[in-house]
């Protein structure tokens, strides 16, 4: 495991973040080792008789993984090499195209340590598919449920990690309204490449139920409805000519400059294609 410490980022500070949500910390899965990680690890480490340092090194990451023991909840659900390959030969891609895509554009990976799909609720998007519903979300609104019903984006109630699936859970239990399931599971964000339900019918899926199911499965299926998702909203072709901006903007929208979307899939592109 990659050795991480106050202010490191990226996948491992996530996955870390992660393993302390499970054992009970109030950790934000932010990807930055904030002060609020540092914390909880230096109290990790002093409840389990390591070096109270704030570093995990590989003692802390051995401690911390025996003590979250996650078993085989993430059996065979990770993607191989040959998943990738059979989707560059099903999409005519170049394998390294394809390579840099599920590093940048992937979540690090598509499972959380009790092996259920990543997911990302969004209230904003909830409101407005009530409304789509003929549901006014207004007379659903109260103070117990603003977390998950609101009509404009912010990113304030996000929990991540698999404390998102208690907001989930919470917007599920506003309404006895048989539609409102649907509504709720296409309102969030699924998988390793954080497709929002709402997209399901569009992508060939029977509901947004059956979408669910399949994410709940292996992130092969993530990558197919990853796929489904360039083809039908016309990324596909930006990918084959190696057109890093315009594939950018068609997947992440037009605020992909801010995150540098397009420059990280032209370096990890000529990263794979060295090797």
């Amino acid at each position: 495991m990659q050795y991480i410490r106050y202010k490191s980022t990226g996948s491992s500070v996530s996955f870390l973040q992660e393993l302390l949500g499970a054992l009970g910390y109030e950790v934000p899965n932010s990807g930055y080792f904030d002060l609020i990680t540092d914390a909880a690890v230096r109290d990790f480490q002093l409840k389990n008789n390591l070096v109270v340092d704030g570093e995990v090194d590989v003692k802390t990451w051995t401690v911390l993984l025996v003590k979250t023991n996650p078993g085989d909840a993430f059996g065979d659900k990770f993607l191989g090499e040959q998943d990738l390959i059979d989707f560059a030969e099903t999409y005519q891609l170049e394998l390294p195209a394809v390579k840099a895509v599920n590093e940048v554009e992937s979540s690090g990976k598509g499972f959380l340590i009790d092996g259920r799909p990543k997911i990302l609720f969004e209230g904003h998007v909830f409101w407005r598919k009530l409304k789509s519903m003929g549901i006014k979300p207004e007379d659903l609104s109260t103070p117990i449920n603003e977390s998950v019903l609101y009509p404009k984006w912010t990113k304030k109630y996000y929990l991540s990690g698999t404390r998102e699936y208690e907001r989930l859970e919470l917007a599920l239990s506003i309404s006895d309204d048989p539609r409102l399931k649907e509504a709720v599971l296409g309102s969030a964000s699924w998988g390793s490449f954080q497709i929002m339900g709402y997209h399901a019918t569009n992508l060939g899926y029977s509901s947004v139920s059956t979408f669910v199911e399949e994410m709940k499965v292996h992130e092969r299926n993530h990558l197919q409805a990853f796929g489904r998702f360039i083809k039908f909203y016309g990324c596909l072709a930006f990918l084959k000519s190696l057109e890093w901006a315009k594939f950018a903007k068609c997947y992440n929208g037009s605020a992909f400059a801010e995150n540098k979307y397009d420059l990280k899939l032209a370096k990890a592109y000529s990263k794979y294609s060295l090797i």
